[in-house]
């Protein structure tokens, strides 16, 4: 694959995208844009290979969905599942939100980012400790 992240061939589809977010998306943006959560800077409708994600934050490899209700079928739980593989092959995170959880309980959702947000940081601080590399 030529490209991991954005795509070209994907520009005008992540753009009409951003465009015509979702009443959800939109919502949770405002939460996550302009470094609010945490001081993480997130993309929205960013591409890592074939697929765009919602949001991402490229310093946590952290990418956020926000589902609709097609999402709820068969076919599409197995693509999500294929696309979810990817993702974590090539070292990135996902968490999905339902629609209908961000619009209800948009605080809640964004304590779970920032738990996960939290468990992220924990590992990459783990990751370069020098205990890890048996310097004591």
């Amino acid at each position: 694959m030529k490209y991991l992240y954005n795509n070209r061939q994907l520009r005008d589809r992540r753009r009409e995208l951003r465009k015509n977010m979702t009443e959800a998306e939109t919502l949770l943006w405002s939460r996550v844009r302009m470094r609010k959560m945490k001081e993480y800077k997130f993309l929205r409708q960013y591409s890592v290979g074939p697929y765009i994600l919602d949001f991402f934050c490229v310093a946590l490899q952290l990418g956020i969905e926000v589902d609709g209700q097609f999402h709820g079928d068969k076919d599409h739980r197995t693509y999500d599942r294929l696309r979810s593989d990817f993702l974590v092959n090539n070292g990135i995170t996902v968490i999905r939100f339902w629609n209908a959880e961000v619009i209800k309980d948009l605080n809640s959702v964004k304590i779970k980012i920032e738990k996960e947000i939290s468990t992220i940081e924990h590992s990459l601080h783990f990751k370069k400790s020098p205990f890890n590399e048996g310097e004591i």
